[in-house]
């Protein structure tokens, strides 16, 4: 819990939303070179370690200019294309054929300057429509140059670009805790942004919203009244629940069901307590109350969703075909 004693709304919602990084790969790519990747289901991102690159994402008018120790996130992985940047645009001849992007890899591309990438991507255990992730923009781009960057992201980068140089016993999982730091300071960069950033990352700025969204998440179980929330945040109703509705793009009640949901899935996964004792956790009177909820949110009652089996092979695999990355 931070100092101030209020609820870290941001670690809530990725501790219950059981994000993890699922490939990681490294490549050597000497100009000219161009990769182009289709749209995909998980978060890609990308940490250059050496040279410089160009990123056009589908739908953006501009391109990015990524140089060593710049980092970029692909919140909802859109189609792409990367290249040196040598071009106005990558001639056919410069794209490197995706069934050549597989670990190990040798130096890919053409003679020129070398580009040292190293991609990955994350997946969220659960429902990933939280509405501070439907708020990330397209890109986003953390660098570590010209003091832009704090210093446990410039050591994150340093750390993750040294381990893929020379991996060893345990590496999979030292990548995976260092890429958690990425999207950590992604998150931190999109809060940092407070009045000027979008909806969803506003909330947590506004004193009265972000109090309340750290009320709901510390007390899921409380049966919260919108009277509740405002007067809890000193605020008057009608008030609260207009500016909650134009940060967050939801009700406060409506947020708070889901989250409840979202936290239920979890301890389902997680528990053996009985579905009564995980319904009063969630707030609910009743277990038949909760099923009726909890299937109306998940397609599936709490006790099939209990036992079915995560399912991660098909995204992990749709994500390696295309990023030629391997598996942790």
């Amino acid at each position: 819990m931070p100092p101030d004693g209020k609820t870290d709304v941001v670690s809530d919602v990725l501790e219950t939303l059981r994000f993890k990084t699922l490939l990681f790969g490294r490549f050597e790519l000497g100009a000219p070179w161009a990769v182009r990747l289709p749209r995909k289901a998980n978060a890609s991102f990308y940490v250059v370690a050496r040279g410089s690159l160009r990123l056009q994402v589908e739908g953006t008018a501009k391109p990015v200019f990524l140089s060593a120790g710049d980092v970029v996130l692909l919140p909802r992985a859109p189609a792409h294309v990367l290249d040196d940047g040598g071009r106005r645009t990558p001639a056919a001849s410069d794209f490197v054929p995706s069934q050549l992007l597989r670990p190990p890899s040798t130096r890919l591309g053409g003679t020129g300057p070398l580009t040292t990438l190293i991609t990955g991507c994350f997946q969220f255990g659960a429902d990933p429509s939280h509405p501070l992730l439907r708020a990330f923009p397209s890109i986003i781009r953390l660098s570590t140059q010209e003091g832009q960057g704090t210093p446990s992201l410039a050591a994150s980068v340093q750390l993750i670009t040294a381990e893929t140089a020379l991996p060893g016993p345990g590496s999979a999982l030292v990548l995976g805790r260092l890429a958690d730091v990425l999207l950590v300071h992604a998150l931190r960069a999109q809060t940092a942004l407070g009045g000027g950033g979008p909806a969803g990352w506003k909330a947590l700025a506004d004193p009265a919203v972000g109090n309340a969204l750290a009320l709901m998440h510390e007390q899921p179980g409380t049966p919260w009244t919108l009277e509740q929330l405002a007067r809890a945040v000193g605020v008057s109703r009608s008030g609260f629940a207009a500016r909650f509705h134009a940060l967050v793009g939801e009700t406060p009640l409506h947020y708070l069901s889901n989250w409840r949901m979202i936290r239920a899935a979890r301890w389902l996964r997680e528990s053996t307590d009985s579905l009564d004792t995980i319904a009063e956790r969630a707030g609910y009177e009743s277990g038949p109350a909760f099923s009726k909820a909890f299937k109306r949110r998940w397609g599936v009652g709490p006790g099939a969703y209990r036992r079915a089996p995560v399912d991660s092979v098909a995204r992990a695999s749709d994500f390696s075909a295309s990023h030629g990355a391997g598996r942790q």
